[in-house]
């Protein structure tokens, strides 16, 4: 039968990778408080390619406003330094000979206001991305109901539960990003 074509399961499996996807990009915002992730982004030009970096040094948050990478080859702490400066961060950091320490300031009224409005751009691509893989669905649905492989009132429940995963998603998206935003603009 036509069960096997309609994998539910597959459709809230990538619904959920978009949800995933904003709670990274969302990691990497800016609060004023110091976490390991708001470096996670940021690439590092090491050995002739692209490099995370985490690969080219430890990061730790060893006090509340502060992240220090310890970097493993002496060679890389420039390439490191300017990775971070370049990254649109705000990052100022301090070079001590293979360690790196960035001071995380604290955040003013103009650039919370700008980090809020970058958290609800995230967000909305993860509702786009959701309603991608509905519309994925409902298209196969609508397939397999014209092809004669499944019939119309089938084809109504698949398309019910499917809205149903689309709905439940996006408002644990909304969720996210009110949570986010009440975070940035906390004091």
């Amino acid at each position: 039968m036509a069960e096997d074509d309609i994998d539910l399961d597959d459709l809230e499996r990538r619904m959920k990778g978009a949800h995933d996807v904003l709670m990274q990009e969302f990691a990497g915002l800016r609060t004023g408080r110091a976490s390991a992730s708001l470096l996670d982004p940021i690439i590092v030009d090491a050995y002739g390619s692209q490099m995370p970096i985490s690969q080219v040094g430890t990061v730790s948050v060893p006090e509340a406003r502060m992240i220090s990478i310890q970097v493993w080859d002496k060679s890389l702490v420039a390439a490191t330094e300017k990775a971070i400066r370049n990254s649109g961060l705000g990052l100022n950091p301090v070079v001590d000979s293979t360690l790196i320490r960035i001071p995380i300031p604290e955040l003013n009224e103009e650039r919370r206001t700008e980090l809020t409005k970058v958290a609800g751009r995230y967000s909305e691509q993860a509702r786009v991305a959701v309603r991608n893989v509905r519309r994925d669905g409902m298209d196969l649905l609508k397939r397999l109901e014209k092809a004669g492989d499944i019939s119309q009132d089938d084809q109504k429940i698949y398309a019910d539960e499917i809205q149903e995963m689309t709905d439940r998603l996006i408002a644990q998206i909304d969720e996210a990003l009110a949570t986010k935003e009440s975070e940035i603009m906390q004091v």
